[in-house]
């Protein structure tokens, strides 16, 4: 499986953006799928995850701001983010796992989400 992230970008607080994680590889839909974001001199953190069952997860800061869902006929998981803060800048990456609760196998390249006050 390979994944190519993208969305990414410079906005201001308040505003959305959506990124995109598009994989190739059979069989994607079976696979959870994380969006991890790297901060500066903070641990890399998971802040939405969906597994192929469609079960989805949050990290408590973003809960009511981001959305994660999959379009398993176009290999792509979405992460849609409003009401960006600050804090929410920083890589995001995305992986993707085979078996749920194992770490992730497979990631992508990583986006930058900058957020200015």
């Amino acid at each position: 499986v390979q994944l190519q992230a993208s969305g990414g970008g410079l906005v201001q607080a308040g505003d959305s953006l959506r990124l995109s994680c598009a994989a190739s590889g059979r069989a994607f839909s079976r696979y959870g799928v994380g969006w991890l974001r790297q901060a500066p001199a903070k641990d890399r953190e998971v802040v939405a995850a969906i597994a192929g069952n469609g079960a989805v997860d949050y990290l408590g800061s973003v809960k009511g701001r981001f959305t994660i869902s999959r379009d398993n006929a176009k290999n792509t998981v979405y992460l849609q983010m409003t009401g960006l803060k600050p804090e929410d800048t920083g890589v995001y990456y995305c992986a993707a796992r085979s078996t749920e609760g194992r770490p992730y196998d497979y990631w992508g390249q990583g986006t930058q989400v900058t957020v200015s006050s």
